[in-house]
């Protein structure tokens, strides 16, 4: 096998900056900016738009903006016209 084929994962923070939640988890991004996480270590920060702290999916908020079902507006778009 060759070596060095595949990046490196390393521990990182990824912190969703729209709700001010953070986790702990294995990445092959890098980042300059760091942060102490509360095992006392410091660990590289990748910052987030979204995550399932505040996907609407995830947090119950998901609105349904389609009340006609999928089905039935294929039907009445590719209906055969008599």
């Amino acid at each position: 096998m060759k070596k060095d084929l595949h990046p490196k994962m390393n521990e990182v923070v990824f912190k969703d900056v729209s709700c001010d939640f953070a986790f702990l988890g294995k990445s092959t991004q890098s980042s300059k900016e760091t942060i102490q996480w509360e095992d006392g270590k410091t660990y590289p920060l990748l910052k987030v738009e979204i995550s399932s702290a505040s996907h609407p999916f995830f947090t119950g908020k998901q609105r349904v903006m389609d009340t006609e079902g999928r089905i039935d507006r294929f039907r009445k778009k590719y209906a055969k016209k008599s």
